[in-house]
């Protein structure tokens, strides 16, 4: 994947939308929350919520040691960086993308829910 589809992919999420909080920093959010980093188009990575606690998001950094890692500041809370031109297939991608979204979005009050 490149990052363009992986951008589209996750603005095509029901009530995604795409904001720069930080000056070229990319990402896009469900409600008031982010739920993928997409930083610059040059970094080629995505930062998602790989799993609800840090264990279970270094399952991860243990299958694809080269092209996954933590997050600074929020990888405690099991977020990761994933390289998306890297070995990671597509599929794996938009699985990370989709528990990532999903996990956000059940945080969200009902009243910032999209419908479905």
């Amino acid at each position: 994947m490149r990052w363009r589809e992986v951008l589209e992919y996750c603005l095509a999420k029901p009530g995604a939308w795409q904001d720069e909080p930080w000056e070229s920093d990319v990402v896009v959010k469900v409600g008031c929350k982010i739920f993928a980093f997409l930083g610059s188009e040059s970094r080629a990575t995505v930062g998602v919520k790989c799993g609800a606690s840090r264990e279970m998001a270094d399952e991860w950094l243990l299958r694809h040691p080269e092209d996954a890692w933590v997050m600074a500041y929020i990888g405690r809370y099991g977020w990761n960086s994933l390289r998306i031109d890297g070995t990671i297939p597509a599929d794996e991608l938009t699985e990370a993308i989709d528990a990532s979204y999903e996990a956000v979005l059940s945080k969200l009050p009902a009243k910032e829910r999209p419908s479905r």
